[in-house]
């Protein structure tokens, strides 16, 4: 089964695997971003945290590769009255534009192992303007002794380290770890060991 088939089957529930609300990370730090801005969610699934920042009043383009899921988010935004760019894309192929976006939105996108990985930090560095941010939350390697949720392969968790080395070239204006309850649907839910990212570009 390939990556999409996949997700499209996970997604395929009626329920909302990762529930409807936001994650919590991104609310804390949703101040940081500028009145209506261009917005990208990376892997965004059903939509949750795409449709919350619409119907913040952000310009929101949110990006998955599932069509089930985009039919989700769909149905999301119209349930609360909001609307948003929803593109299937393949982040392995997908060509990421060059400083578009106010923010980058990554939450828990650990799909991907080492190589992908570092393909899609680039593109998400790519896409975001001079002076913007990428908002990014993941899992610990701590995580798979816990079980609730993210993936069982050590290779695509995120350490401290990793993150400082990946994003050097920014400004880290937030690097936490952190074991937190997550009641995020049936997919997180429970104690989870988290660790938080907040980068904003060089102008």
């Amino acid at each position: 089964m390939n990556h999409a088939s996949q997700w499209n089957a996970r997604f395929a529930a009626e329920d909302y695997v990762f529930g409807t609300e936001p994650n919590l990370f991104l609310t804390q730090q949703a101040e940081q971003l500028p009145t209506e801005a261009k917005v990208l969610c990376v892997a965004d699934g059903e939509g949750r945290n795409g449709v919350w920042l619409a119907a913040l009043g952000h310009d929101v383009t949110s990006i998955d590769i599932a069509e089930v899921g985009l039919a989700k988010a769909r149905k999301l935004a119209q349930e609360r009255g909001v609307s948003l760019d929803l593109q299937q894309a393949d982040l392995a192929t997908w060509d990421w534009p060059e400083g578009c976006f106010d923010a980058v939105v990554a939450i828990f996108i650990q799909f991907a192992a080492s190589s992908l990985r570092t393909r899609i930090f680039a593109g998400m560095q790519r896409a975001t303007r001079p002076g913007g941010l990428i908002l990014l939350q993941g899992y610990r390697p701590e995580q798979i002794a816990y079980g609730t949720g993210g993936p069982g392969m050590p290779d695509n968790l995120y350490t401290e380290d990793m993150l400082r080395e990946a994003f050097a070239d920014w400004k880290i204006e937030h690097l936490a770890s952190h074991d937190s309850i997550l009641e995020e649907g049936r997919g997180h839910s429970g104690i989870s060991a988290l660790i938080d990212l907040v980068a904003r570009k060089p102008v």
